[in-house]
């Protein structure tokens, strides 16, 4: 099972565990074995009835109680040694099985969210992101807690159950087959309950999913939600996944509350058996009492191994589903990874620009998708400002992704400085670019840190000197705590324009090769974005600068402009060049701004 692979890596715990279970269980069976001699020594003999014997000892001078006390008081030591002795083992089994099983979810937890760091967009979109948190939470614990008890009472089960079997083989071999009989009952019972249930587990941990991936829809877009009336669906969409849940759970709980009573059933008829069959061997004189409470005792122990192994298969369904679910995320190589050999960071040129090229790119997100970009040539020259300007949908976005390695090509090549970027270390490659991104995103903490985020390395000059060219130092002064003022997760205590200005300064504050900028002015008015890019101009002199935009305003200055249109370049050029010779770029400038508005946004414009 997939359970088993993960206490491979702890040989020396488990052989520690079981060393001291082999002690524990020798002491558990060995207590039957001083319960046997009690009754048959140390009761049985204290009840002489024969007169003659009775007067014998007394001629000897020989008083039967005190020594059959003494002897009872020995053997009674003897157990309450062995009882504390192995109370004590069980205390150090349980200590170990607990710090093996806490290692293993400490360590699944880092090598999940290591390979999970390393995975591009497709592997996140493939997983979805309420997976990803599911198996790195709720389905750790759950291997987590079935090592803790594999250590505990799987590997003491068979341990038990052997001992107990010898045991019963010295005590009466004549009675070995009612034993046999009630373990095979115990092992059809289990069977029955894994064939039913198992399947219904892994359909749990689907469910499982599907509710997490609804309740983090629903918070995500509440303001929606509520702005729509639409509190009434979603409690009936999060219902229904809760409610289809709920029917799994009940189902395998159902199924799992049966084996307990059937197990008892098992155990009692067992002991009814012994009783009965050995009674006749009892009368007989072939077997003692006490032999035969040491055999019903016996048979309870390797009834119990049983037991258990029944108790953890409760659990190890679902933890062999989880374990499988973990492994699929272990399992999966990133579809962008490093090269064997990459470029170092200081072959592709010493120019302060990057020069960033598309050659004969086409890009399709799934294999049987419809393709996002189709045979797209540009390039963007060190030190200039090229823009990308289309249509929704005609994959300007993906422009930038392509760049920053989010994904790879499927034909064609990105390269900077003339060297594909698939043969560049993606750190050596972000590294020289300043990403930001279509929806900013800022961390819980402070905007000191949020800015510093981008070079931990930046002090409060760099930082103040970020803020300033991406006109957010001004509204940062304003706040009473300055760059210590609190930021909440996702910067929802912000505003939209805001959270992007922030967003901007964090890539400045690297001072990059390139900028990335995905459609970043979007939640700015007019006067602030050409406010930021005129900052922008004087502070990224001499790097590249490539623009996503929906605004002309925004790209009317830039160096180089690429219309796209469903995934082609329809039009490259300066904005004069491509209002005279390109439809499509002339369709989109005029829809947002008269000509004598194009006009006037040309002759004042920056960047």
């Amino acid at each position: 099972m997939g359970v088993i692979r993960f206490l491979c890596g702890h040989k020396g715990a488990v052989a520690l565990v079981v060393l001291l279970l082999a002690l524990k269980a020798a002491c558990d069976l060995a207590l039957p074995v001083f319960t046997s001699q009690i009754v048959d020594v140390g009761i049985a003999q204290s009840g002489v009835e024969d007169v003659e014997v009775l007067e014998g000892y007394k001629a000897a001078g020989v008083d039967l109680f005190p020594m059959q006390m003494a002897y009872l008081g020995r053997i009674g030591v003897v157990m309450l040694v062995v009882a504390a002795f192995a109370m004590i083992i069980d205390v150090a089994i349980s200590f170990v099985a607990s710090r093996t099983g806490a290692s293993i979810g400490r360590d699944l937890r880092r090598r999940l969210f290591a390979r999970v760091v390393a995975f591009s967009d497709a592997e996140i979109n493939r997983f979805s992101a309420a997976s990803l948190i599911t198996r790195g939470t709720n389905d750790v614990v759950l291997i987590q807690n079935v090592c803790m008890m594999m250590l505990r009472m799987v590997l003491y089960a068979p341990i038990l159950a052997l001992g107990g079997v010898v045991m019963v083989m010295v005590t009466n071999p004549q009675l070995g087959w009612i034993v046999v009989v009630a373990v095979a009952a115990t092992f059809a019972v289990i069977a029955v309950l894994f064939r039913l249930t198992l399947p219904r587990f892994k359909i749990m941990q689907k469910l499982i999913d599907r509710v997490n991936l609804v309740a983090r829809e629903m918070l995500t877009g509440l303001p929606v939600v509520r702005a729509f009336n639409r509190d009434g669906y979603e409690e009936a969409r999060f219902d229904d996944a809760s409610a289809r849940l709920m029917r799994t759970q009940l189902f395998t709980n159902r199924a799992m509350a049966f084996m307990m009573p059937a197990m008892m059933l098992i155990m009692n008829l067992t002991s009814v058996a012994i009783v009965w069959f050995g009674a006749g061997s009892v009368a007989a004189g072939s077997l003692q009492t006490g032999d035969l409470i040491a055999f019903i005792t016996y048979a309870m122990v390797i009834i119990m191994g049983c037991l258990m192994m029944g108790m953890i298969s409760i659990m190890l369904p679902r933890a062999d589903v989880a374990a499988q679910r973990v492994n699929e995320i272990l399992g999966t190589e990133p579809s962008v990874g490093d090269p064997q050999n990459p470029v170092g960071k200081g072959e592709s040129g010493e120019a302060r620009g990057a020069r960033i090229a598309f050659e004969q790119v086409s890009f399709r997100y799934e294999d049987d998708s419809e393709p996002v970009l189709t045979d797209v040539s540009f390039t963007a020259e060190p030190g200039t400002t090229l823009a990308i300007v289309g249509s929704t949908g005609s994959g300007k976005s993906t422009i930038v992704k392509l760049i920053e390695r989010f994904y790879d090509v499927n034909e064609g090549a990105v390269t900077v400085d003339g060297i594909d970027v698939r043969q560049w270390a993606q750190a050596d490659l972000r590294a020289q670019l300043g990403y930001v991104p279509q929806k900013a995103f800022l961390f819980a903490g402070t905007v000191k840190s949020n800015i510093a985020y981008g070079d931990e390395m930046a002090d409060t000059d760099d930082i103040l000197a970020a803020l300033a060219a991406a006109e957010a130092l001004a509204f940062v002064e304003e706040r009473e705590e300055g760059l210590a003022a609190p930021i909440a997760q996702g910067g929802t205590n912000v505003s939209g324009g805001q959270r992007q200005r922030l967003a901007m300064a964090r890539a400045l504050v690297r001072r990059p090769r390139a900028y990335l900028f995905d459609d970043s002015f979007s939640a700015l008015d007019y006067a602030t974005d050409a406010q930021v890019r005129a900052g922008l101009a004087a502070f990224a002199a001499g790097s590249t600068v490539i623009i996503v935009a929906q605004r002309i305003s925004t790209v009317l200055t830039a160096d180089r402009i690429v219309v796209l249109d469903e995934g082609r370049v329809v039009g490259t050029g300066t904005h004069a060049e491509l209002m005279e010779v390109c439809p499509a770029y002339r369709e989109i400038a005029l829809s947002q701004l008269s000509e004598e508005e194009l006009s006037c946004q040309e002759k004042g414009g920056a960047l």
